[in-house]
């Protein structure tokens, strides 16, 4: 077995591969890349890593996606310069990765232009060549305008679904409140739904609140209830604020508006269409009140979504918790927790968002133990190459624990005790109290900031863990959410499901409607294409083998008499 890499470089290339996402907040998977120059060990480092997360090395004939520069600034110079022709809208990010000096001259490409960020653009080579540098610090400027456009610019899915509702005028006259965390891609959906004929209203809770977007949204004129400062009494009269200007149609995550509706605003529910909800954990609830006869309006289970729980659930949660949480610790000072490269890790829960954590984990090498109640998930983790073992029993040697199960309590109060001093927990996706904070105060604990969004929760006998960001969502509420062509895919699910809506919404049952599988088919095809691929499916007419009905006797025998 050839050896992997050493730890500082496994450090290393982990760091500047997080760095690229937190500058770009883009997707590492399905993206074609090319390494130029650098050291051939941290070549094999920065190639398994990204191979790893999904990437692929582009062939000689293809263009690629990602240009990552290793070596000397000659090295990358004539290579950025070539892979600059290309047809417009086909962007290229150059990432300078050089591991102790500059691999890239920005000055030699004319003038650069600050687009978000961390991000520069270079005119003078072609719209659509972006630089990064990965020796930088990520920046933490607000720049919301910027941020809006480059998520815009990576949104071709959901750009060409909101085009053809305002070509079929669909949205005229219809209120649109949207309640999703508030950051730049949400507001993307949001500018598209107003420019497709909606009016639209926004609403966020306090912690999936970027307060410069929210701005950036006001200023184009959309109305808005959110800010990040807001008490919880102020979220709720913000909520009902939202909810109190009579929306026809809701785009919901957690389904807490819809919920809220139900309970302080029943008479809104005659005068909807109906409403979308796009998490696994919002789903639930609204599932259990159809099944009381207690849903007064059809909700459309977006979550359920192929081109969503696929994609969104499994690549892009992964990506984003685990980056976002490793950003935390490498903010940490040393000595104040266990995680190392290399180290232990356990997820707790195996479904699309688990097997995601545990793919991204995996990839950077933590050695990966998956703990799920369901057998039959815990067979799947087992087979896919993880250790697997009950919970309480897997946190005792773990560096990281991950919650990816959006169900209260899974991190309990005796997983707590039973995680090694100075562990890390965190939580993907989630709902409240998935890590048992209340019990574990109830316990005796006392909590102590250590670092931005770390706390310590130490009990009278010194033993302690790291939660990070009192168990909330931690790739929204602490970094920008999932990448943009992720979103991208998830929100052209939500413009079918208000499609659907505004087309069948007075014939759909007061419950949860599955999505229209020809909106999973029209997204994944437009993805495809925005991802480069030749290999769209083709739109098979009715004549089809594949569509006529099979015939049921058997000729194995010969032919049937």
């Amino acid at each position: 077995m050839r050896p992997g890499p050493d730890p500082d470089t496994l450090a290393w290339a982990s760091t500047a591969v997080r760095r690229f996402a937190a500058a770009t907040n883009l997707l590492v998977a399905a993206r074609r890349f090319r390494i130029v120059g650098g050291d051939p060990r941290d070549v094999a480092a920065l190639h398994g890593l990204l191979r790893g997360l999904g990437a692929r090395p582009a062939a000689d004939h293809e263009p690629i996606d990602q240009l990552w520069c290793l070596g000397a600034p000659e090295d990358a110079t004539p290579v950025i310069e070539r892979e600059a022709d290309r047809p417009r809208g086909a962007t290229l990010v150059v990432v300078d990765a050089g591991r102790h000096l500059p691999a890239v001259d920005e000055d030699a490409f004319g003038p650069v232009t600050s687009v978000r960020p961390g991000v520069l653009g270079v005119p003078a080579l072609s719209d659509d060549v972006f630089l990064v540098s990965t020796g930088r610090e990520p920046e933490d400027a607000p720049a919301a305008e910027d941020r809006l456009r480059w998520a815009r610019r990576s949104m071709p899915v959901s750009r060409a679904v909101a085009a053809e509702l305002r070509d079929g005028g669909l949205l005229r006259g219809t209120r649109v409140g949207v309640a999703l965390f508030l950051e730049p891609k949400t507001a993307v959906l949001s500018l598209l739904l107003r420019d497709a004929g909606a009016e639209v209203v926004v609403y966020a809770h306090a912690d999936e609140t970027d307060d410069a977007v929210a701005s950036a949204l006001r200023s184009a004129g959309l109305t808005v209830h959110a800010s990040s400062t807001a008490t919880t009494a102020e979220q709720k009269a913000l909520a009902l604020a939202m909810l109190d200007t009579r929306p026809h149609i809701l785009l919901d995550d957690g389904s807490h508006l819809i919920r809220l509706a139900h309970q302080e605003r029943p008479d809104l529910l005659p005068t909807m269409l109906g409403a979308a909800e796009e998490t696994t954990s919002g789903l639930r609830p609204l599932r259990v009140m159809a099944s009381r006869g207690e849903l007064g309006i059809p909700v459309v289970a977006v979550n359920d979504a192929r081109t969503k729980t696929f994609f969104d659930n499994r690549y892009g949660t992964g990506q984003s918790t685990v980056f976002a949480t490793l950003d935390l610790v490498d903010g940490l000072a040393s000595g104040t927790h266990r995680v190392v490269p290399g180290g232990a890790a356990v997820v707790a829960g195996f479904g699309h968002v688990g097997e995601g954590v545990a793919l991204v984990l995996d990839a950077l090498g933590f050695r990966v133990t998956v703990a799920d109640t369901d057998p039959v998930r815990a067979l799947q983790a087992l087979v896919a190459g993880y250790a697997v073992a009950p919970l309480t029993d897997a946190v005792q040697d773990a560096d990281l624990v991950v919650s990816a199960t959006g169900v209260r309590d899974t991190i309990d109060l005796d997983v707590l005790r039973a995680c090694a001093d100075g562990a890390v927990v965190a939580v993907a996706g989630g709902v409240d109290q998935e890590v048992a904070i209340d019990d574990a105060m109830a316990a005796g604990a006392v909590r102590t900031t250590i670092g931005r969004k770390v706390e310590r929760f130490a009990w009278p006998d010194g033993h302690g863990v790291l939660v990070l960001d009192d168990g909330g969502c931690i790739n929204i509420t602490a970094a920008e959410g999932n990448p943009i062509e992720i979103m991208d895919l998830s929100f052209a699910a939500q413009l079918g499901a208000v499609r659907m809506l505004l087309e069948h919404g007075d014939e759909l049952d007061r419950a949860v409607v599955p999505i229209d599988p020809a909106v999973d088919e029209a997204t994944a095809r437009a993805a495809l294409a925005a991802f480069g691929s030749r290999a769209v499916p083709p739109v098979r007419s009715s004549a089809d083998p594949a569509d006529r009905e099979p015939d049921v006797r058997t000729r194995r025998f010969g032919d049937p008499t």
